[in-house]
C-alpha cells in the first residue's frame, strides 16, 4: 500500500468506473478546501481516499466517504492501522457503497469495526430508474408528479443550463430561510460546480420564468449513476411547478451520458409505512422533502451505513454524545 497523489488517484479510479463519486479526486479536493486533509491509498486491489478532520484534543476523525474500492480490504486495514496511530486518530468511520440488502457480501470484511449510529451521508434514499423512454418515467411516478411536469411545460416555465452559481446561491438562501436548515457558504457550491463541471460530470440547471428564477438542481454523475445534491427554490411564481420541471432536465442530463439511475440523495431513514404515514404532518430534517421526492416514482433504498474502527474509547464516546445532541 502507499500514499498517492491526486492525479494518480484518478489514474486509478480507471479501474472502478462505477466507483462512487465521493471517492473522486475532485472531492477530495472540495473537502480539503472545507476543513478536511485528503489522503488517497492505493493496493494491489484495494484502495481509498481518506478524509481526515480534527475533532478533540488533538486527535483527528478519519473518514472513507462511500469507499473503499475493491476486493481487499484487509490489506487497506492493516496498512491504516498503522496510518491511524500516526496521525493520532481517535475513529476511523467508513460508509460502504453497498445497499443494505447486499451487506452481507461485505460485512465479513468489516472485521474489527462496530456498526456506528452515526452516518456522515444521509442513510436512506430514493433511486430513479432511466431505463426506457422518457414516456416510461412519466407512468413511474406519481399521477400528480406527471401533472405538475406537463403544468410547468405549460405555465411558460422554461429551464436554461449555465454557469451561473450565483443566482443558484440566491436561491439556495431562500430555501435555507424557508426550510430553517443550514446550507454551505456560496464559494463551496461554486467551487463543487468547477471542480466537477470540467470534466462534464456536474451541471447546473435553473428554472425560469421570463428573467425571474425560481429553482435550480445542481446534479452530478459518474459511470452510470446520477445524483442530485443540491436543489433549491424560492417563493416566486411557486403555483409553476418550477422544481418539477429542473428536476426533469437533470434526469434528461444524466441519460443522455448513460447514466441507468439518478440518486435523488436523501430521505428519512424511516420504514416505508411510516414514512407514507407520516409525511403530510412532518416537515422536520429530511420530512420536508420527502413528499417533493416519493412523488417521482422511484425505490427506496437503504445504504448499510456506517461502520467506526475505534483507536481511543474515550474520544470516541464524546464524540458520540456531541453528535447525538446536535442530531437530537
Amino acid at each position: 500500500m502507499k500514499l498517492v497523489n491526486p492525479a494518480e488517484w484518478q489514474q486509478f479510479l480507471l479501474q472502478f468506473p462505477e466507483s462512487h463519486i465521493l471517492q473522486t479526486a475532485q472531492w477530495g479536493t472540495l473537502k480539503e478546501e472545507n476543513g478536511w486533509t485528503p489522503y488517497y491509498v492505493v493496493g494491489n486491489d484495494t484502495g481509498a481516499l481518506i478524509l481526515l478532520k480534527k475533532i478533540i484534543f488533538g486527535f483527528n476523525l478519519a473518514y472513507i466517504p462511500k469507499g473503499p474500492l475493491g476486493e481487499n480490504w484487509q490489506e487497506l486495514w492493516d496498512y491504516l492501522d498503522r496510518f491511524c496511530k500516526q496521525h493520532h486518530v481517535a475513529f476511523l468511520k467508513v460508509e460502504p457503497d453497498i445497499w443494505e440488502k447486499d451487506q452481507d457480501t461485505v460485512v465479513a470484511k468489516l472485521a474489527g469495526f462496530r456498526k456506528s449510529p452515526h452516518c456522515v451521508q444521509p442513510r436512506q434514499t430514493v433511486v430513479l430508474s432511466l431505463l426506457g423512454e422518457e414516456e416510461e418515467w412519466l407512468q413511474r411516478m406519481k399521477q400528480k408528479t406527471r401533472y405538475n411536469i406537463r403544468l410547468a411545460q405549460k405555465k411558460d416555465v422554461h429551464i436554461r443550463r449555465d454557469d451561473r452559481v450565483d443566482v443558484f446561491n440566491m436561491l439556495m438562501h431562500a430555501t435555507g430561510e424557508r426550510d430553517e436548515f443550514g446550507i454551505h457558504a456560496d464559494a463551496y457550491y461554486r467551487r463543487a460546480y468547477d471542480l466537477f463541471s470540467k470534466e462534464d460530470a456536474c451541471a447546473l440547471f435553473t428554472a425560469y420564468y421570463r428573467d425571474e428564477p425560481l429553482a435550480g438542481v445542481m446534479a452530478f454523475r459518474r459511470g452510470k449513476r446520477a445524483w442530485y445534491l443540491y436543489g433549491a427554490s424560492n417563493e416566486v411564481e411557486r403555483n409553476r411547478m418550477p422544481t418539477y420541471l429542473v428536476q426533469w432536465a437533470a434526469m434528461q442530463w444524466a441519460k443522455q451520458h448513460a447514466c441507468e439511475e439518478y440518486d435523488l440523495w436523501g430521505i428519512p431513514d424511516a420504514p416505508e409505512d411510516v414514512l407514507e404515514r407520516d409525511f403530510t404532518r412532518r416537515k422536520d430534517g429530511l420530512w420536508g422533502v420527502y413528499r417533493f421526492k416519493r412523488g417521482f416514482g422511484g425505490e427506496i433504498m437503504r445504504s448499510m451505513g456506517a461502520w467506526d474502527r475505534v483507536y481511543n474509547y474515550p474520544i470516541y464516546w464524546a464524540y458520540l454524545v456531541y453528535t447525538r445532541k446536535n442530531n437530537s
